[in-house]
């Protein structure tokens, strides 16, 4: 009886495993606690202050008037954001006004920002999450991963650790792993009785952790991430200091592990602590009750093996990027790989899908579009540019000549958070490794000393929904608010700056990646 109580009936069970009626195009209506009752009440005229403060404070020497504008408008955005007074989409329509009717960046590239790639890739990635739910792929495979691994909410979230871990050095692009584990994660999260409408802290923790997988494990390789290619490179170039693939492995890997299995205790022992009901599955019966339903899907239907052929077809040409020049003679991009698989299971009749399968969430595509416009407004008008010089230039670090490790802590530290306010790794990556590199030059120090640990940071992307395309797919779940992202991040990268200091000082070191003992 008290099992019963506890958990949900096998209708509600099936019901909720349904999530073709769960769709992420339609908005849910979320349940406020007091604090975001707080935050919404507050962050509106918040957001207007500080917008006021920076638009009409005198401009600034190296600043341009348009890049105050754009400032402006991102503070503002970014307080609502944070505080979601208004839907976050909704927020980004007043940015995109807000800059092309204060001047702050002309009207074609702000509204030409909904055709930037990142928007297309976000299209085809959940046109082939629907593939994976409707097919029943998804379903299938993240009830098998339950039965072997669901005995409790920390056993189930540390598997989805060892997928992610796995998929790093194969998968290199972060958005294609997304794809392929977010109908798992959905599904899982489900079992544990946390939908997009209803979530609970077993949602919040799952969606999340797994974002901080993608993000950081991609900070383990070299090749996990662009950014970090283009790092290792503005190293050579600038320092004529290699850095080898084994070199970026051995002292980011280590790191990015101890992250991650911080992220994946602190989350589900102390931000997102869960009663005894949410840490297990929410159906009567337990996992005989899931067994019996994995049984009733019967073998593997044909609908299913079309849609694994779909998305292995897409696996292969993600994992095979870097040999499609040689072997095809032209290459195709994860961006137009997504898409390939999409018009395939969109295909009439031969397909899996039609369009209004297709589970499209637009309204958090005009939230990326509002980020990245300014963001890329913030680069256009070299504002971004100008933070960070300010930045350094009030530390004043050749001046002052300061210890070595306060230098190293404080640059690790402000690139690990600057994070918070780029929209793009690649222009962070352009615009802080060659201050570090010159600065390191100006001190007398090796530059890899501080420029690598930096460059491990690149990829700890886990703030914010806009600061990267994962973020923005799983926030679109609903699983998870603004602030539940910035929060479980701040302290998950906290942590990461920590480590990078206590391995900097000792095993970074044997590596010579820091100064030698004795320095």
């Amino acid at each position: 009886m008290a099992e019963n109580q506890n958990n949900m009936s096998q209708g509600d069970f099936e019901e909720m495993l349904d999530l073709e009626k769960a769709r992420l195009s339609e908005i849910k209506e979320k349940k406020l606690t007091k604090t975001d009752r707080w935050l919404n009440y507050l962050g509106f005229p918040l957001g207007i202050i500080i917008f006021a403060l920076i638009f009409f404070m005198p401009t600034p020497d190296g600043l341009m008037v348009s890049g105050q504008i754009v400032l402006a408008c991102f503070a503002l955005a970014l307080t609502w954001w944070l505080t979601e007074p208004l839907p976050t989409h909704v927020t980004s329509m007043v940015l995109i006004c807000l800059l092309i009717v204060l001047g702050g960046w002309d009207e074609k590239n702000v509204l030409g920002v909904l055709g930037l790639d990142v928007i297309w890739l976000n299209i085809g990635a959940f046109i082939l999450c629907s593939v994976l739910v409707v097919s029943g792929v998804a379903k299938r495979v993240a009830m098998i991963l339950i039965l072997k691994y669901g005995k409790g909410a920390m056993s189930a979230v540390f598997a989805f650790f060892l997928v992610q871990l796995v998929l790093a050095p194969l998968i290199p692009a972060t958005a294609a792993r997304t794809v392929m584990t977010l109908p798992l994660m959905l599904l899982v999260a489900a079992i544990f009785g946390s939908t997009g409408g209803n979530p609970n802290n077993f949602g919040r923790f799952l969606l999340l952790h797994n974002l901080h997988g993608i993000s950081i494990f991609s900070s383990a390789f070299i090749t996990g991430s662009t950014c970090n290619i283009i790092a290792a490179g503005l190293i050579f170039v600038m320092s004529g200091e290699r850095i080898f693939y084994t070199d970026w492995m051995f002292g980011a890997l280590p790191v990015a592990i101890l992250m991650m299995l911080a992220s994946w205790w602190i989350g589900g022992k102390l931000i997102f602590r869960m009663s005894e009901k949410e840490s297990k599955p929410q159906v009567s019966g337990g996992k005989e009750a899931l067994k019996k339903e994995l049984d009733k899907m019967g073998p593997w239907t044909f609908t299913e093996k079309k849609a694994g052929v779909i998305f292995i077809v897409v696996i292969l040409l993600w994992v095979t990027d870097r040999w499609h020049m040689p072997v095809l003679g032209f290459e195709i991009s994860l961006i137009v790989t997504a898409l390939i698989g999409a018009a395939i299971a969109l295909w009439p009749k031969a397909g899996i899908i039609n369009w209004n399968k297709a589970d499209v969430p637009w309204h958090l595509l005009i939230f990326s579009a509002g980020a990245y416009a300014g963001g890329l407004a913030l680069n256009a008008t070299d504002a971004a540019r100008w933070i960070v010089s300010m930045g350094f230039d009030r530390l004043d670090l050749v001046g002052r000549q300061p210890n070595f490790w306060v230098v190293y802590t404080i640059i690790v530290a402000f690139m690990a958070y600057a994070g918070y306010f780029f929209t793009s790794k690649t222009m962070r990556t352009l615009i802080f490794i060659p201050f570090v590199v010159i600065l390191a030059q100006e001190l007398g120090y090796n530059p890899v000393w501080l420029a690598l640990p930096g460059a491990f940071t690149l990829c700890w992307v886990i703030g914010l929904p806009f600061n990267a395309k994962p973020n923005l797919i799983l926030y679109a779940t609903g699983q998870f608010s603004v602030m539940d992202n910035f929060y479980y991040g701040f302290v998950v990268k906290t942590i990461g700056i920590i480590l990078l200091v206590i391995f900097g000082m000792t095993w970074f070191r044997i590596l010579g990646i820091t100064p030698p003992f004795g320095f």
